[in-house]
């Protein structure tokens, strides 16, 4: 079933699996859209600038002139791919090959259930689960592919069971945008009740008689998730309770139930800050009370266990530190107590609770790793051990307190991801499922390796890498280069089997763990943001000149990618240094950097401030300024470029990256292919289904090996 052939996988993704929607093919060739200059003032106290192409954007999606240049573009792009239509149809099914369709995760175990997740043969979307431990029945909780039925686009946010079991409350998205609608559907009958919550978060907590349901109300022009709401399961919504409003628009929201269910928490966050409130969950009528009080340059995360919270924060900490406190003494941190001090060198990142044991994660030189603490005697902490140089080994999902076993998952680029349990006391390890990869693969075929470039401030930058077993370092293979480098968002060096189409034609694949991201620390991330960005794009550009200069890659066959944040870094990148790629590929692009964060009506702007910078100061807008892709677009050759876009993002919206191209399509001067493509039903993740998402790949990757053969 694994080798099926395309016209099946074709019948499979639906009739118009094998084209861009919205694409009609011409009998004409179709020419690089141009689009119309129309001069308009982009206001700020540190100065006025003009954007010829700011009429593309159309908040509403419905303008003929606007919908009728992405279709262009589209159409232009498909053009374009046909002419190796072969090559992406054959990477679809040897990508789509290597996954084993009838596959399930390993159960997890909470109450008198376990839950898991299914994918079955020929199905976009997951089956999610549960089995009775008494009786061994299996009861289906969502059917995602029956509930996608005949939609573009479809996807389940969040799903939380309810105390009782009874219920399950679900957060869909019909377009891609996350707005979400909640509904709740009785295990018992199949049935959905009438309550349906419109326009919120996917994030969900249940009061402990499951009859409350906590939800995230979203503001409608900013999508920011700012009321928090108390819904009584019968009751009409409009009676729906405001328990909290977030004023300050720096602050994302979330909700939750604690690992032990004993209260809701509330999340409340922006860059540098953070809150926590909680409320018995047996209490849902009560009020939310802040474990601290919210500070500016102090953030924390908490979790509860026995009567006690266990906390993670930066308090006097960069790279943070665990303390606790007792349940009766929230409200003040001074009340809190150290656990485990702050370590220069280590940085963590998380950490779940046992009745008898703490297992943290953390990051050391640029590594995941688990420490597991006894709570009786911490100082004989322990280690969860791994063989390979570059590794990711992280807690995986834990559903009880009261166990001695611990699960995680453990994967590396050349093992595929696998599920453990060790058992805390014995020390005792079992695997209970390691992904299985088809269509030959063998992970003696390959090797990973870690490596420190050399940037021009002196900082040493990791690289993990992969490549073929025999790979020689003679300057000659073509070079695949990834990277993120934001928001402290660090890029795991994980399995990846759709890239081994890359590396099994000769391909190094890299990881560039650049500035920015939060892989060497706290301080990785603050040297790679606001007035510091600029590390970010030279730490790109020096990990692609060390590893050209080591002989892993030849200097005119290397390709770079990134998406979001990471597509910003495209953009600069292919400002600052066009020479030194073949092509880059930018997916859903922040590049219209000074102009998305003058408009506080955008969603996530007013949220970015600390990442980016406010460009009402003038410090920040003349910084920002100076990267912005859009804004540094000038008359250069560039690399070939390929762009993509979903219409409905709610994160980069679609307008950045359209611009950005129709002003590249004017001011560069080489004659590489520039490609724009918009997913006219998706938002910033791209297709729904896993078979579609796939179909994404392969066309990226058929895009940069037909440029091999051609000369620049």
């Amino acid at each position: 079933m694994a080798n099926r052939p395309l016209s099946q996988w074709t019948a499979l993704l639906g009739a118009g699996a094998m084209l861009i929607s919205g694409i009609s093919h011409a009998s004409q060739p179709v020419q690089a859209p141009v689009a119309e200059q129309i001069p308009y003032t982009v206001k700020s106290a540190n100065g006025d600038r003009v954007d010829p192409y700011y009429w593309m954007r159309d908040d509403k999606r419905q303008d003929p002139k606007v919908l009728a240049h992405l279709q262009a573009e589209n159409a232009y792009y498909q053009q374009y791919a046909d002419k190796y239509q072969d090559l992406t149809n054959k990477l679809t099914d040897e990508i789509i090959g290597r996954i084993k369709q009838d596959d399930s995760s390993v159960p997890a175990k909470k109450g008198d259930y376990s839950f898991y997740t299914r994918y079955e043969t020929g199905q976009q979307y997951p089956v999610y689960l549960r089995k009775a431990l008494k009786t061994g029945e299996e009861q289906v909780i969502l059917d995602v592919n029956k509930m996608a039925a005949g939609k573009d686009f479809y996807q389940v946010g969040n799903y939380a069971v309810s105390p009782d079991n009874n219920l399950v409350a679900y957060a869909e998205d019909t377009n891609g945008r996350r707005q979400y609608t909640v509904r709740v559907r009785d295990l018992r009958t199949g049935k959905d009740l009438p309550d349906v919550l419109t326009g919120v978060e996917a994030s969900l907590a249940w009061s402990s008689d499951s009859k409350h349901l906590f939800y995230i109300e979203k503001d409608k022009q900013t999508l920011l998730g700012n009321k928090i709401r108390r819904h009584q399961l019968g009751e009409a919504v409009a009676k729906d309770v405001l328990m909290y409003e977030e004023k300050d628009t720096s602050f994302y929201t979330g909700i939750g139930n604690s690992s032990d269910d004993q209260f809701v928490v509330l999340w409340l966050g922006s860059t540098v800050s953070s809150e926590i409130r909680v409320l018995p969950a047996n209490q849902p009528t009560g009020e939310f009370k802040a474990i601290a009080p919210r500070q500016r340059d102090f953030k924390y995360e908490a979790d509860h266990l026995g009567n006690r919270w266990i906390i993670s924060t930066d308090w006097n900490a960069p790279n943070n530190r665990i303390m606790a406190v007792a349940d009766d003494q929230i409200g003040d941190r001074a009340r809190w107590s150290e656990l485990l001090a702050h370590d220069k060198n280590v940085f963590i990142e998380s950490f779940q609770l046992f009745n008898d044991y703490l297992a943290i994660n953390e990051r050391s030189e640029g590594l995941n790793r688990i420490r597991v603490l006894p709570w009786q005697n911490p100082a004989k902490a322990s280690y969860i051990s791994s063989d390979e140089p570059v590794y990711v080994a992280a807690t995986d999902v834990n559903l009880e307190q009261n166990s001695e076993w611990l699960r995680y998952s453990y994967t590396s680029l050349t093992t595929p991801n696998s599920v453990y349990e060790v058992n805390l006391r014995s020390g005792e390890k079992r695997l209970l499922k390691q992904q299985e990869v088809l269509g030959g693969f063998d992970r003696a075929n390959y090797q990973t390796e870690r490596v420190w470039a050399i940037a021009r401030d002196g900082t040493k930058v990791p690289v993990s890498l992969l490549y073929r077993k025999g790979f020689k370092k003679d300057g000659s293979a073509p070079l695949y280069q990834y990277a993120y480098g934001s928001y402290g968002s660090s890029s795991a060096p994980s399995f990846r089997s759709s890239v081994l189409s890359l590396v099994d034609r000769g391909f190094v694949y890299a990881i560039a763990h650049i500035r920015g991201g939060q892989e060497m620390g706290r301080h990785w991330y603050e040297d790679g943001k606001l007035l510091k960005k600029i590390n970010t794009f030279t730490d790109y550009i020096d990990v692609t000149d060390y590893l050209v200069k080591q002989q892993y890659a030849a200097k005119d066959k290397v390709f770079g990618m990134g998406g979001s944040a990471g597509g910003l870094l495209m953009g600069a990148v292919a400002n600052m240094a066009p020479e030194k790629y073949r092509a880059l590929v930018a997916n859903v692009p922040f590049v219209d950097v000074v102009t998305t964060m003058l408009d506080e009506s955008i969603p996530l702007t007013t949220n970015e401030f600390d990442e980016w910078g406010n460009p009402k100061q003038k410090a920040y807008y003349d910084y920002m300024l100076s990267y912005s892709p859009y804004d540094q677009v000038k008359k250069q050759a560039y690399p070939a470029l390929l762009v993509t876009t979903g219409l409905h993002d709610s994160q980069v919206q679609y307008f950045e990256p359209a611009k950005w191209v129709a002003k590249l399509r004017t001011e560069k001067t080489d004659q590489q292919p520039l490609l724009f493509r918009t997913n006219m039903e998706a938002g910033h993740g791209g297709k729904s289904g896993r078979f579609s998402r796939m179909k994404e790949v392969a066309q990226e990757y058929a895009f940069i090996l037909s440029l091999l053969d051609k000369k620049s």
